[in-house]
């Protein structure tokens, strides 16, 4: 089991899926969600949860103040777990019901509109560098510009490309075996005086 931490329906206790997924830990989700609050990040945001396991990150985000969630799980199991959890945590703080893709993410990214304020992508230690950063690329068109994206990938893993997706690097922090990077959309170059004039 995990709880909500903060937010209208804190201390709701959610289900996590049986297998085929890697919740976040207690002390990662402290950490990154105090830290988001400190930054206001939660108030109006729409939010995205890509491989999305119990819908903790999305679910968290919703208590304490989002006005919209959508959770990406392709496990047919999984998905369940995090259909249940969202009635629950809707229940358990009067709020809007997370929306639950069972979806690969590749292809919810490839027909969502967007945009997004706040993403989570936490995905599978063996997805492929080359496949995170696909996922990632298809992601950075769907972003407000002001958003902020939170990958979470093991600490041996290869950093992901950001600027290869679109994004750039904001911070990075480890805890134990975890990293979390964070990005935000790529600041548009001003485009080069033509060579006519």
């Amino acid at each position: 089991m995990t709880r909500i931490i903060a937010g209208k329906a804190r201390g709701a206790r959610l289900g996590v899926p049986p297998a085929g997924t890697r919740p976040t830990s207690d002390r990662v989700r402290e950490s990154l969600f105090g830290a988001l609050d400190s930054i206001d990040a939660f108030a109006g945001a729409r939010v995205l949860d890509l491989y999305a396991g119990s819908g903790a990150l999305g679910l968290e985000s919703l208590s304490r103040g989002a006005s919209s969630a959508d959770l990406v799980e392709q496990g047919r199991p999984a998905a369940a777990v995090v259909r249940r959890n969202a009635a629950l945590v809707a229940a358990a703080g009067d709020l809007p019901t997370a929306r639950v893709h069972e979806t690969s993410v590749r292809s919810f990214l490839q027909r969502a509109s967007g945009p997004f304020d706040l993403v989570f992508s936490d995905p599978p230690y063996d997805l492929a560098d080359e496949a995170m950063t696909a996922d990632l690329t298809a992601l950075a068109p769907l972003l407000s510009p002001d958003a902020l994206v939170v990958i979470e990938r093991a600490r041996r893993s290869t950093p992901p490309e950001l600027a290869a997706a679109g994004l750039e690097l904001v911070r990075e922090k480890t805890y134990g075996d975890t990293t979390l990077w964070w990005a935000e959309p790529s600041t548009p170059q001003p485009e080069a005086e033509s060579q006519s004039r």
